[in-house]
């Protein structure tokens, strides 16, 4: 049965902001973008890359490790590793594209909680 966790208080996060926080034993990555927020697992499926600490435009984000981006509306993949080559074709072999887990969020007050 899914349940809210209270993650953060609004004013927390900015616009074009991200932070990771710690609910129910996982990582979570929470953005607000144009006044909405996501939730999204923080580690990237590749590598295990903490998203938090990667690059935000619109509603992508981009691992900070190989550049994999995600969209943290859908959690869908937009682009699976960066970079051409020998390596890169390796990396793509041996795991494939995964999307993201994505969480509803719901916003009670000055609360910012997420469905886990």
């Amino acid at each position: 049965m899914a349940k809210f966790v209270e993650a953060l208080n609004v004013n927390d996060l900015k616009d074009g902001e991200m932070k990771d926080v710690v609910l129910d034993g996982r990582e979570i990555l929470l953005a607000r973008v144009n006044g909405k927020y996501y939730a999204a697992d923080n580690r990237c499926p590749h590598f295990g890359g903490k998203l938090a600490r990667g690059k935000l435009e619109g509603t992508v984000i981009t691992c900070p490790l190989h550049g994999s981006q995600f969209d943290l509306a859908s959690g869908k993949v937009v682009r699976w590793l960066k970079g051409s080559g020998f390596l890169s074709s390796v990396g793509k072999t041996l795991k494939g594209p995964r999307p993201i887990s994505t969480y509803r969020v719901k916003v009670g007050g000055d609360k910012l909680s997420i469905e886990m």
